[in-house]
């Protein structure tokens, strides 16, 4: 079944962080000894750093404003926000329901990742744990929303709040899975009209609900699961199809490819686009991301983007 056209703005219910990448020159191995992981004190020197723009909701609003999309991110950020506030400007990202929590930081991601592509982070919630004080009806227009990864109670009252107010949503629980038991995970499936995660979060949700991706596509409109290089697959009533993953010219940074996937699906739900399109302009997304490095540093003109789409999906 085609979704119907919803023209209007898209509501991105997640967070929004800065991410502090480091790149140790060395093998973590070479310097963690396991016979002494009981009393691990270890210092790595890192003379490769930079800082990116990201969390959900702004990965996600980036990527919808380049597709040409009205995107609104609502999200909690602290006093250090500042500078990200410019970069969204810079680029179009509206920023009306973004609320600054003084007495916080933004969230923040401090990633140091080895020569072996190992990773050590730590993650600071900061203002994100205050996503709950902002409300989905303090917003006009709303066509879409989608509820990704932020605080919990944020994401539980989101949820809720978009389905009294009859907004179709995605429910996108990504990292923040884990808080969530069988039975808020089938409240949130209940409320959205459909649900994306990844191959391992489905995993998840299938072992804490005991549902088949066949039932849960019952109980939605469309049950979308990535699976990376191997492409995607989208579950609806009417059956499973398959959406092969769009070439990549190099592989440079994966980060952040999943939510362009996303920001792919809600640009095809807005403007009723059949599931095959939609899953093929969700892939190129994913695709084109992958190819840079950080997760808002790729750029297209909308003519790129559907002359690549032709010619990585040609034919119907």
């Amino acid at each position: 079944m085609t979704p119907e056209p919803r023209p209007g703005r898209a509501l991105i219910c997640g967070s929004m962080a800065y991410d502090t990448i480091m790149v140790f020159g060395d093998r973590f191995a070479n310097h963690i000894l396991p016979d002494k992981i009981h009393l691990l004190n270890v210092s790595f020197l890192v003379p490769q750093l930079r800082r990116e723009y990201g969390g959900c909701a702004g990965n996600i609003a980036y990527n919808l404003t380049l597709l040409g999309e009205d995107a609104f991110p609502m999200a909690t950020v602290g006093r250090d926000f500042g500078p990200y506030k410019e970069w969204m400007a810079s680029t179009g990202v509206a920023a009306d329901y973004i609320r600054v929590i003084e007495a916080e930081f933004t969230a923040q991601a401090f990633i140091t990742t080895d020569l072996d592509h190992n990773q050590i982070t730590a993650f600071h919630p900061g203002a994100m744990q205050h996503s709950h004080e902002n409300s989905v009806s303090d917003t006009r227009g709303v066509a879409i929303g989608i509820v990704a990864p932020a605080g919990r109670e944020g994401m539980i009252r989101h949820a809720a709040q978009l389905a009294a107010a009859q907004i179709p949503f995605i429910f996108d629980p990504g990292q923040q899975l884990a808080m969530f038991n069988a039975e808020e995970l089938a409240r949130f499936v209940s409320q959205a009209s459909w649900v994306t995660v990844n191959e391992y979060e489905w995993q998840v949700v299938s072992a804490r609900t005991g549902w088949s991706e066949r039932e849960l596509a019952q109980r939605v409109r469309a049950l979308i699961v990535t699976r990376g290089a191997a492409g995607s697959s989208i579950h609806t009533r009417e059956g499973e199809l398959t959406i092969p993953a769009a070439a990549v010219q190099q592989v440079v940074d994966p980060t952040g490819c999943g939510d362009a996937y996303r920001a792919g699906l809600i640009h095809g739900l807005l403007r009723g686009l059949d599931w095959r399109t939609t899953g093929r302009i969700a892939s190129l997304m994913g695709a084109i991301k992958i190819e840079s490095r950080g997760t808002q540093n790729h750029r297209f003109t909308r003519p790129e983007f559907d002359a690549r789409l032709a010619r990585a999906f040609p034919g119907k």
